[in-house]
C-alpha cells in the first residue's frame, strides 16, 4: 500500500443524514437545527435526504442515535441539544453521559455522529454558540460521512487484491 492523504471532502450531495434534536432548552435547540438544516442545504443534501425526530432531553439522543443506526438508512448521525448548568450536580450527569451514549453509538454501529448537545455554563453562552456550532454540525457529519464511505472503499478495494 502506498502512503497518500485523504483531502476532506463537504460535498453532501447523496448523503443521507439523521438528525435526533432535544427539545429540553427549546429555543436552543431549535437555533442549532435551523444552523444545521441550512448548513446542510448549502453543502447539497437535499431535504428528502434528511429525517429529523425529537427526544425530551439529551439523556435521551443516544437510543434515538441507536435506533437511527439500525436502520443502516444513514451515513452520518447528527446530536443536537443543549445542557446548560444548573445550581446542581445535574448538570454534570447529563452532559456526561449524553456525550458517553453518543460516542457508543458512533462506535457500535461505524457511523459518524456529530455531536452538537452544547453543554455551557447559562443561557447566553448557549445563544452566542448555537448557531455556530449548529453549522459545524453539519459541516462534521458530512465531512465524515464521506471519510467513512472513502475508507470503506479502499478496504474493499484492498480485500478485493488479495
Amino acid at each position: 500500500m502506498t502512503v497518500g492523504s485523504y483531502e476532506p471532502n463537504l460535498d453532501g450531495v447523496g448523503l443521507r443524514i439523521g438528525i435526533v434534536q432535544a427539545r429540553f432548552n427549546e429555543d436552543v435547540c431549535h437555533g442549532l437545527l435551523s444552523a444545521c438544516l441550512g448548513e446542510l442545504k448549502h453543502l447539497g443534501v437535499v431535504d428528502e435526504d434528511v429525517l429529523h425526530v425529537s427526544v425530551p432531553g439529551a439523556l435521551e439522543i443516544p437510543l434515538a442515535l441507536q435506533k437511527l443506526a439500525e436502520t443502516a438508512q444513514f451515513d452520518a448521525l447528527v446530536a443536537i441539544g443543549a445542557v446548560i448548568r444548573g445550581e446542581t450536580y445535574h448538570f454534570e450527569l447529563v452532559s456526561n453521559e449524553s456525550g458517553a451514549g453518543i460516542s457508543r453509538v458512533a462506535l457500535e454501529f461505524g457511523i459518524p455522529i456529530a455531536n452538537a448537545v452544547l453543554t455551557t455554563e447559562n443561557d447566553e453562552q448557549a445563544e452566542v454558540r448555537m448557531a455556530e456550532k449548529g453549522i459545524d454540525a453539519a459541516r462534521v457529519a458530512v465531512e465524515m460521512a464521506n471519510l467513512a464511505i472513502a475508507l470503506d472503499e479502499l478496504a474493499e478495494a484492498i480485500s478485493d487484491e488479495d
